[in-house]
């Protein structure tokens, strides 16, 4: 018998809407599939078979995360198919920092009402940051919730496998005054922020299209750019440079992320105007008078992912990143001191 449920689609619930969402997203899961991959999507768990050949102690590492108020522009845009990437982002690039190749990824998705449509739109960006960090979506939920979400938002959050061999992991113990941090360029805001973002403009429809000649493009159309995935690029320089520490400059900016890679007694000591920050981030402090500290203590400033290497490697790190398509650059260096970052 075809499962159907009058009674529920009465309380708000149509779980037929559901079976027509995960039919829509075949194709694009599909684009994810590795030979790890055991399983097709409607199983009660994704079966993935490791490779860990070659690896003299395997070590699994685990990353969770979201898109946060960012999901807002998306809504007012009504435009959902790179939110996934960022979902994808936020994770991968965390477990990156460890050394870590990302395996599998898994998303979660609750909204007010089931649109297939939208539910496939928001998958393919999600598939889109699995086939850019060369993972694969095993699975994930669709969560239809009446009452708990308005019927036209939603909320997306992702969780991530990587392997590492153990003595790979990257150890911040090895550092010393001296050592050269190097910068990856942002895409631009990423996905932090978006709550003092949309405290400094009036953020509706009207604005949000607005045309900005520094940016190029509209408010709305920056503000959506997807988070850039530094998996490949990583993966090219790990295989070519002993990196020491790799920092993801998220929520609080510089000022926290940068010395959670660093060991203790070492500090990063900045040129302020070695920083190449995006035309975002003035706009958002021009906008909204907000003073520089608060701005790298929130925003990642134009800087994505930052990389500790030794002196006698960083012109062959800059080389090898930018060959692999990122915008790399010397940020700075390590300095004995307890400060974290010193930015001047």
């Amino acid at each position: 018998m075809e499962s159907y449920s009058e009674s529920y689609k009465k309380a708000g619930v149509d779980v037929t809407a559901g079976y027509k969402a995960v039919a829509l997203m075949k194709s694009h899961i599909a684009r994810t599939m590795t030979q790890n991959v055991l399983t097709d999507i409607g199983g009660f768990g994704g079966l993935y078979a490791l490779d860990v050949a070659g690896m003299q102690q395997p070590v699994l590492v685990s990353g969770t995360d979201g898109v946060g108020t960012k999901l807002k522009i998306a809504f007012l845009m009504d435009k959902h198919t790179t939110i996934g990437i960022d979902c994808v982002a936020m994770c991968v690039n965390d477990i990156i920092c460890c050394g870590a190749k990302p395996q599998f990824f898994l998303d979660y998705i609750a909204l007010g009402k089931n649109v297939p449509e939208k539910v496939a739109a928001i998958v393919s960006g999600v598939a889109e940051g699995c086939v850019q960090a060369d993972c694969a979506l095993v699975g994930g939920e669709t969560a239809e919730m009446p009452g708990f979400y308005p019927e036209d938002e939603y909320d997306v959050a992702g969780f991530a496998v990587g392997v590492v061999d153990r003595n790979k992991i990257l150890d911040s113990n090895t550092q010393k005054a001296g050592d050269v941090l190097i910068a990856l360029q942002s895409s631009g805001v990423h996905s932090n922020g978006y709550s003092l973002i949309r405290n400094v403009f009036t953020v509706n429809s009207q604005n949000l299209a607005r045309y900005f000649p520094d940016l190029g493009t509209t408010l709305g159309e920056c503000l959506l750019t997807p988070t850039k995935i530094y998996v490949s690029a990583i993966q090219s320089l790990l295989q070519e440079v002993p990196v020491k520490s790799i920092a993801h400059i998220t929520g609080g900016g510089f000022y926290e992320n940068i010395p959670r890679a660093l060991k203790k007694g070492l500090s990063a000591k900045i040129n302020r105007n070695d920083v190449q920050v995006l035309p975002i981030f003035d706009l958002i402090a021009k906008t909204g008078n907000i003073p520089e500290h608060d701005m790298f203590n929130t925003f990642n400033m134009g800087v994505g992912m930052m990389v500790c290497v030794s002196a006698e490697d960083a012109d062959r790190a800059v080389r090898v990143l930018n060959e692999a398509g990122e915008t790399a650059y010397v940020l700075g260096e390590l300095v004995e001191s307890d400060e974290g970052v010193i930015l001047g």
